[in-house]
Parts: structure tokens; C-alpha cells; sequence
């Protein structure tokens, strides 16, 4: 079951986000993260699927403080409308209104994990360190390295594509460097390797990352 709520973020700031609720009593709740994409048919898919797997499943849209309800493809004229909206981005406000859903999801009493794709991987690295979760998982989130100084306060799990033109070997390597505590995988794949809807999708790939993600949640969160 799905619906549509209203959060309220730490400034005052008012946005909309997508639930998918399991069948039964949920393992924990998770909060996904969007891409640059907005909470988009593949972010819901992704918040249906671990809904399925038992998780209340909580996907904030980022990108209410800008444009209400951005929900955008992956070619074209929507990929230029995505890429003009990343110098607008605040990455201190996406974390309050990642945080206004980690608060939402504790208020159900269970033990929160968050995951993030892209941008929202970078966010997933930013609330471990600065929120107080229980696990995290980043997709291929890059500027976590900018951010490598900071220190997860919950176990992390992040994945990358080795062909990934947005983020170089050396920033994979200097996170893990500064946290070799951290899981980190990498694909033959590229960027967005987990988004059946562009054309770096890679089935293989995403579906090895899928399944390490899961047993993680799982055994931080159950």
C-alpha cells in the first residue's frame, strides 16, 4: 500500500513524500533518497520493492524547496531540466528534509536505516555521519569524498561502478581509505547501474548490489 504525506522540516520548510507501506508489520522503516531525478517512477519502484521485503519505505522529495512535485525521465529535455536544478541544490537543507523523514519514520517506533541513489547517496553518507540512524547505503554518491573527514556514527555500505565517468577511482579510494571499516563494492557498470529506466543499467549489477543492500538492512535494522 502507497500514499502521499506532508513533512515538515527542522526550518520550517513544508514537503511532500511517497510511503510504501508493507503488507505486514514492518522489519524497520527506510528512508530512500532521490536522485537528481525527484522522487520519480524509479525512486517509488525502489521504495515499493523494499516495501515488499517488509520495510515501511519513506521517499522525502528533495526537491519540493525548488519545484513541487519533480518527477523526471532520464533523457532529453527532462535530463537538462535535472541538471539545472543541481546548482540550486543546498545539501545542508536536503539533509534537513532527509532528516524530517528519518524523524517521521522514528515516530513509528521502528529502527530507522537510510539508503540513497546519486545525490541521495551522498545524503546517506551525510546522515549517518550527522543524524542518528542505524545503517546506511549509498548508490554511486558522488561527493561522499568530499565528506570523507566526517564519520559515520552506523555501519555504511557503498556501491560504485568502476565506469563511472562522474566519480574517479581516487575518490573511491580515498573513502576508503580514511574509513576501511566502510563495505564498499564495485561493478563493472557505470553511473546510475541500478536505475532500470537509463541506459547505464546494468541487470547484473544492480541485482548483486540489491541483494548485499538488503541482508545489510536487514541485519542492522531486524
Amino acid at each position: 500500500m502507497s500514499e502521499r504525506i506532508t513533512l515538515r522540516a527542522s526550518d520550517g520548510q513544508v514537503l511532500g513524500a511517497y510511503v510504501a507501506r508493507p503488507a505486514c508489520e514492518p522489519i524497520a522503516a527506510l528512508v530512500v533518497v532521490q536522485e537528481i531525478f525527484g522522487v520519480n517512477a524509479h525512486i517509488r519502484s525502489v521504495a515499493d520493492g523494499y516495501a515488499n521485503d517488509g520495510f515501511l519505505a519513506v521517499a522525502p522529495a528533495l526537491f519540493d524547496r525548488i519545484e513541487p512535485d519533480v518527477q523526471l525521465g532520464y533523457e532529453g529535455a527532462d535530463m537538462q531540466t535535472a541538471r539545472s536544478f543541481i546548482p540550486k541544490l543546498n545539501i545542508d537543507k536536503s539533509l534537513a528534509d532527509v532528516a524530517a523523514a528519518v524523524d517521521y519514520c522514528k515516530a513509528t517506533g521502528n529502527k530507522v536505516g537510510v539508503i540513497g541513489y546519486c545525490y541521495g547517496g551522498t545524503l546517506a553518507w551525510l546522515a549517518v555521519c550527522r543524524l542518528s540512524i542505524a545503517v546506511a547505503v549509498g548508490y554511486y554518491g558522488g561527493r561522499i569524498a568530499k565528506f570523507a573527514s566526517e564519520t559515520p556514527t552506523a555501519p555504511v555500505m557503498l556501491h560504485y561502478g568502476r565506469q563511472d565517468a562522474h566519480i574517479p577511482p581516487e575518490e573511491i579510494g580515498a573513502v576508503r581509505s580514511a574509513h576501511p571499516e566502510v563495505e564498499i563494492y564495485e561493478y563493472d557498470a557505470g553511473h546510475g547501474f541500478n536505475c532500470e529506466a537509463r541506459a547505464s543499467y546494468n541487470a547484473a549489477s544492480a541485482k548483486q548490489a540489491r541483494a548485499r543492500s538488503l541482508a545489510f538492512l536487514k541485519k542492522h535494522l531486524a
